[in-house]
C-alpha cells in the first residue's frame, strides 16, 4: 500500500514537473534596437496574461475564464506595433523599450535558474527511493521562480500602462477590439 502511494505521488509530481517545464520561459533571439520590445515568456496564468498583439478582445468563450486583468493591460508588442496610431512620444517609446529590455533580461536570468532547479529536481527523482522532503523543498524553489516570472510579467505590463496617457490607453483598447487589417 505504501509503495502504491509513493508511486502515485511520484507520478503526480512528475506530471507537475512536466507541466512546469512546458511553461518554462523559452530562449529567444536578442532584441535589436528599434524592434518591438520582447514578449514576456514563461508561465503565465490567465489572470496576468496580456491580450496577444493584433487580436481583438472578445468575450470569453464557454470554458474560458473571464480575464479582467488582461483587458486593462497592454503587451509591449501591441504598444510598439501601434506607436504611431496612439501617438507615443519619443520619451514614452524609449521608456517602454527600456522597461521591456529590463524585463527580458530578468526573464533570461529566471529561465536559467528554472533550468538548473528542474535538473536538480530530476536528479532527486532518479533513485529507487525518493526523499519526499527534499523533492518538495525543490518544488518550492521551482514554484518561487515561476512566481517571480509572473510578478515580473505583471510589473512590466503595469509600468507600460503607467507610461501611457488615458487617451492612448483608450486608443489601444479600440485597436485590441477592432484591429486594423494587415498591411
Amino acid at each position: 500500500m505504501k509503495s502504491k502511494v509513493i508511486w502515485l505521488s511520484a507520478i503526480l509530481l512528475a506530471a507537475a514537473v512536466v507541466a512546469l517545464s512546458q511553461d518554462a520561459p523559452q530562449p529567444g533571439p536578442p532584441q535589436q534596437p528599434g524592434q518591438p520590445g520582447p514578449r514576456p515568456t514563461g508561465p503565465s496564468p490567465q489572470a496576468v496574461r496580456p491580450q496577444q498583439p493584433g487580436q481583438p478582445q472578445q468575450p470569453p468563450q464557454p470554458g474560458q475564464p473571464f480575464d479582467p486583468i488582461a483587458q486593462n493591460l497592454f503587451p509591449p508588442e501591441l504598444v510598439m506595433q501601434h506607436r504611431h496610431e496612439v501617438g507615443l512620444t519619443d520619451e514614452q517609446r524609449a521608456a517602454i523599450k527600456d522597461e521591456a529590455i529590463k524585463a527580458s533580461t530578468r526573464f533570461s536570468e529566471l529561465q536559467w535558474q528554472m533550468q538548473d532547479e528542474m535538473e536538480t529536481m530530476a536528479n532527486l527523482m532518479k533513485g529507487a527511493s525518493v526523499d519526499e522532503q527534499r523533492v518538495l523543498a525543490q518544488l518550492d524553489k521551482i514554484l518561487n521562480i515561476e512566481r517571480e516570472v509572473k510578478r515580473t510579467q505583471l510589473a512590466l505590463s503595469i509600468r507600460i500602462k503607467n507610461k501611457l496617457t488615458p487617451e492612448q490607453q483608450e486608443r489601444l483598447r479600440e485597436l485590441q477590439r477592432n484591429p486594423p487589417p494587415p498591411r
